[in-house]
């Protein structure tokens, strides 16, 4: 019975085949060309009803054809079909979905880069070259010529036209009499016919470069009556009113086939789809039409289309035969389904019974299992909580071995700043010095009374304190601080004198830290404002510490107290992670609360909530005697503050004298201390510039362009990681060499610098020597390179570090060269073209080219009028204006300034050679 049921599923399975979305963008759909290729492709799709077209039409509109490509690439085609309106704006865009992985075919124009998967399209340079040949041939191999072109710099009409020299080059008795341009329009060209008609009627034949051009051209001669002139156009398409017909009616003599390239680009698109051979550069063949063999064209197109039509017929009835036999069989499997059914339910329910007793017996198994795990589980968490204990107590104890260093270190650092015999040099570092011992000294005190206070090592030894005069008495030792860094720091309370249980000991380091947290995060010139206050029944009392500086994102503010969490940065300050966490357990240790309410730049309120009277302590948390509110260590303002300070910074005689340096360096450090250190020792030999992050960092690099980078990983906003990225990938900072600072020796993080391009990667700490070497050998390596490079490539410029340096130099030299014959060529131009600004322009094509833009052109300029020079076909007047000068005699100037020799000498001594 199964296998009956199977069979008639089998049966009424379809052979399912794989579907496939392909995208076609055209640029424009009005013209035949352009129909007669649609035509091709839907004719061409017919043979496949496992794919899908999906056509989109830009009207000759580059940034709707962009816009239609993004919405194809939304609807997942599986291939792109494109041809393009414009090769530069369609670049990127054809980019984009090659590297997502799309297979992109590229139809009759192409873009500027080579990331695209196949090419389809003719062969202009031949159709010119065809064109010539059937000419000369129809005329003897002599006579006259007017050729009427397309649209001046367009990529068909330049290959048409070097073709067709190509061609008549080689019939001296060939003369090219008339170049006239129609742009592509049939008016256009009845307009430049008729305006020079006596000229053309003493040629022989017309070429123009597509079917309405000469179609315009053979109106024009009928008109005055001229009929011994021979008239070739470039298309053929097929109908009445296109080049097929114009042949056949003989309007025209000849036409050159441009095949459209529909079929061969479904048919290649279909290889890549199902992993099949095929060529990445598809150029199509092409023959010249005349009445020879017009008629047979026509009638293969006729046959073709009515094959077509026949075909679509065909694939309707087919549809019609499948939509019946579904719904047979669909009733044949219902029928069998509805006979079995009760065979398949009853086969279930054993099955079900005889699972349900295995099942048990394995429960059983498990849960003896279970047990014997949870045993384990025990055994080790108890051998891993001794581990961790032993770990924490060799940690603390090593905290306290810390004091004594510092003890040593800060002891004569202040005794040697306290002399007053220092320079101003000497004495801004020892501060650097003492400010960051103390800020470890912190660190080290924070850590230790953090493992007493979670280990109840450290008792409450509370007494009965006014809260107000004991905040008043911690907020006294910041004015100073908060008046240099012109902060409102204010104090409010309910009352004059509020009286609360708390370890004066442990206390003062809650309002320490939550004080230093404000100052750290508030700008200045910002307010910070403490307030006390007791709630409505005198149960609690609330202190409240607010700023209005930066605030913090509610994923950060959650994990605030956690231990080691640093979360977002400050450019300026950077905390250890252990002053609020810190500040949490003695809060908590009293009885009490503590809570954060912040937002993204706008500030921070932290709330402390403690109990009033003393009925929530115990007897051993309690002092006998009521001891005065007084800070039991006298330095421990100054550790906190010395912290907050900004690093100040005198000028010396080299801030006042304005010295040129020849190279110059960007530091991207948020630690003002370093950077300020950094820049300090840098800028006796180096112009020195700043940023304290990476989105400052990257807009001074564009704006200053540096010869070389200095700059950290971790940062606010953006990552060392992340500024070298993009710095790397615009074209305007490719060539930068970049430094990498970081204070976290990670494999995997070098790595990742390394793979963006960083040219060098530094850990801290590190000595000064080492970054100072590290970068005179990558500004003398670039200089090396440079002089090795120009030397080898004299008109090419200096070595290329990377593909993007590699594509502006490409481009670069591309736009100069399709301009030499353009005599109001400007910088102006390049720098729209390109899309860099004018200053960035000069420094990159320095760096790469080593010369001025200027000097670029004008070498090139020269270079191609040697090359012209070689030859006889064109007078030095000719030349001259072909490369862009204005006047022969300034030509002659020129050249003879920079080859020694004019250009007549030039020529004859190369024919000569």
């Amino acid at each position: 019975m199964l296998i009956i049921i199977g069979f008639s599923f089998s049966c009424g399975k379809e052979v399912k085949k794989e579907k496939y979305v392909i995208g076609f963008s055209q640029c424009i759909g009005s013209d035949q060309w352009r129909k007669t290729m649609l035509a091709e492709v839907k004719r061409e799709m017919s043979f496949h009803p496992e794919a899908t077209l999906i056509y989109e039409e830009a009207n000759g509109n580059s940034q709707t054809q962009i816009e239609q490509v993004r919405r194809l690439l939304q609807k997942n085609i599986d291939i792109l079909l494109i041809s393009p309106n414009e090769a530069r704006p369609l670049t990127p865009i054809v980019e984009e979905a090659y590297k997502k992985g799309i297979p992109v075919i590229v139809i009759d124009r192409k873009i500027t880069s080579e990331l695209y998967t196949a090419y389809v399209g003719a062969d202009n340079f031949e159709i010119g070259r065809i064109a010539g040949e059937y000419i000369a041939k129809r005329l003897n191999f002599k006579g006259n010529i007017a050729e009427v072109m397309g649209l001046p710099g367009s990529s068909p009409a330049i290959e048409r036209q070097r073709g067709f020299y190509k061609a008549v080059k080689n019939y001296p008795e060939i003369k090219i009499s008339s170049q006239l341009y129609g742009n592509w329009l049939k008016e256009k060209s009845r307009e430049v016919i008729e305006q020079n008609i006596n000229h053309i009627k003493n040629t022989g034949a017309i070429f123009a470069h597509n079917d309405q051009m000469a179609l315009g051209a053979s109106e024009i001669l009928k008109q005055h009556q001229i009929n011994n002139i021979k008239i070739v156009g470039v298309d053929a398409l097929p109908g009445t009113n296109n080049g097929l017909g114009f042949v056949s009616t003989r309007l025209l003599d000849a036409s050159i086939l441009y095949p459209t390239g529909g079929k061969e680009a479904i048919r290649t698109a279909f290889s890549i789809l199902k992993n099949k051979p095929f060529n990445k550069n598809i150029l199509l063949k092409t023959l010249a039409i005349d009445s020879t063999n017009a008629y047979l064209m026509q009638m293969q197109e006729d046959r073709m289309q009515s094959q077509q039509e026949d075909i679509e017929r065909q694939q309707l009835m087919l549809a019609d035969q499948q939509r019946v036999y579904k719904n047979q069989q669909t009733v044949l499997n219902i029928l069998v389904v509805s006979l079995v059914l009760a065979v398949i339910f009853g086969g279930i329910a054993f099955y079900s019974l005889s699972e349900n007793w295995k099942n048990n017996k394995r429960l059983e198994i498990q849960n003896r299992e279970i047990t014997k795990n949870e045993q384990r589980l025990r055994e080790m968490s108890q051998q891993a909580t001794q581990a961790t204990e032993a770990k924490f107590n060799f940690f603390t104890q090593i905290s306290h071995e810390f004091r004594t260093p510092l003890t040593l270190i800060l002891t004569p650092v202040q005794e040697l700043i306290s002399a007053g015999r220092l320079t101003e040099t000497d004495k801004n570092q020892l501060d650097l010095v003492q400010k960051n011992a103390l800020r470890l000294l912190r660190m080290v005190n924070q850590l230790i009374d953090l493992r007493k206070v979670e280990y109840e090592k450290m008792k409450l030894q509370c007494s009965e304190q006014d809260i107000v005069k004991f905040i008043q008495e911690i907020t006294a030792s910041f004015q100073n601080l908060a008046l240099k860094r012109k902060i409102s720091l204010k104090l409010s309370s309910s009352q004059k004198e509020i009286k609360v249980w708390i370890d004066i000991n442990l206390f003062d380091k809650v309002i320490f830290n939550l004080l230093s947290n404000a100052f750290k995060f508030t700008t200045d010139g910002g307010e910070i404002i403490l307030s006390i206050e007791k709630d409505i029944n005198n149960e609690r009392l609330n202190i409240k510490v607010e700023d209005n500086g930066c605030g913090m994102s509610e994923e950060t503010a959650a994990h605030a107290f956690d231990l080691f969490f640093q979360g977002e940065r400050s450019s300026l300050q950077q905390g250890s992670g252990l002053g609020l966490s810190l500040s949490k357990e003695i809060v908590e240790a009293h009885k009490g609360s503590i809570s954060l309410k912040s937002e993204k730049n706008k500030g921070a309120v932290f709330t402390i909530e403690l109990l009033l009277g003393d009925n929530h302590l115990n007897s051993e948390e309690k002092k006998n005697m009521n001891t005065a509110a007084t800070l039991v260590d006298y330095k421990d303002p100054q550790i906190y503050i010395t912290e907050l300070e900004a690093p100040s910074r005198n000028v010396g005689a080299t801030d006042q004298i304005s010295i040129v340096k020849e190279k110059s360096i960007l530091i991207i450090e948020d630690n003002i201390d370093l950077l300020e250190l950094l820049k300090q020792k840098l800028d006796t030999e180096y112009e020195v510039f700043t940023a304290t992050d990476g989105e400052k960092g990257i807009q001074e690099a564009f704006e200053k362009v540096p010869d070389l980078i200095i700059s950290d990983i971790v940062m606010p906003s953006l990552s060392g990681i992340e500024v070298v990225k993009t710095l790397k990938n615009d074209i305007r900072a490719s060539h930068i060499p970049i430094i990498l600072l970081t204070a976290r020796d990670n494999e995997t993080q070098r790595i990742e610098g390394i793979q963006t391009l960083a040219d060098a990667y530094l850990n801290k700490p590190f000595t000064f020597p080492v970054l100072q070497e590290t970068i005179k050998n990558l500004l003398e390596n670039r200089d090396l390179l440079r002089s090795r490079f120009i030397s080898e490539l004299p008109t090419e410029g200096k070595a290329v570090i990377n593909k993007l340096d590699k594509k502006f130099m490409n481009d670069f030299s591309s736009i100069v060269e399709a301009n030499l014959a353009n005599e109001t060529f400007s910088i102006e131009d390049i720098c729209q073209q390109i899309g860099i600004s004018r200053i960035q322009l000069y420094r990159k094509v320095k760096v790469l080219f080593d010369c001025n833009v200027a000097e670029y052109i004008l070498n090139r300029r020269l270079q191609k009028a040697k090359h012209l020079l070689s030859g006889n076909e064109m007078s030095i007047a000719e030349i001259t204006y072909n490369i862009g000068f204005s006047s022969p005699t300034y030509f002659s100037t020129v050249f003879k300034t920079k080859y020694g020799c004019t250009p007549s000498d030039f020529r004859k001594t190369n024919t000569a050679g």
